[in-house]
């Protein structure tokens, strides 16, 4: 991504985490983190990544998503008052899965280290 596209993504999530704050009341939209946004080359399109915390991860991610996608007019014409482009780009938001993967990851890992441990402890009693 060239470097004005890099700078116009980082206002982006900037200006979109003060909108969402402000501006959505949704009680089904959990606390909301913008992890990236990626930009298309005629600046048609954004793509947001969300994180969603505080809550069951399954069930509110898709339903966080859900709303911001559904308010993704009203946050697009918010952006618009902030930004100076002749373009403001569509917004399409995903559930960036990178908390999932360390998640999981994590376990994997605890996993490893118990089953290791629990294979060497006989081992070391024995000797």
């Amino acid at each position: 991504m060239s470097q004005r596209l890099e700078r116009l993504a980082d206002q982006i999530m900037r200006d979109l985490a003060v909108l969402i704050r402000q501006e959505l009341k949704d009680p089904r939209l959990g606390m909301v983190t913008i992890s990236a946004v990626k930009l298309s080359r005629d600046l048609g399109y954004a793509d947001v990544y969300v994180t969603v915390l505080g809550q069951d991860l399954a069930v509110a991610d898709r339903v966080s998503v859900d709303v911001l996608q559904g308010a993704a007019g009203l946050l697009r014409a918010g952006l618009g008052r902030g930004l100076r482009t002749r373009v403001v780009p569509r917004l399409r938001f995903h559930y960036d899965e990178v908390l999932l993967r360390a998640q999981r990851l994590s376990s994997l890992i605890s996993q490893a280290v118990a089953e290791d441990a629990a294979r060497h402890d006989p081992e070391d009693a024995a000797h």
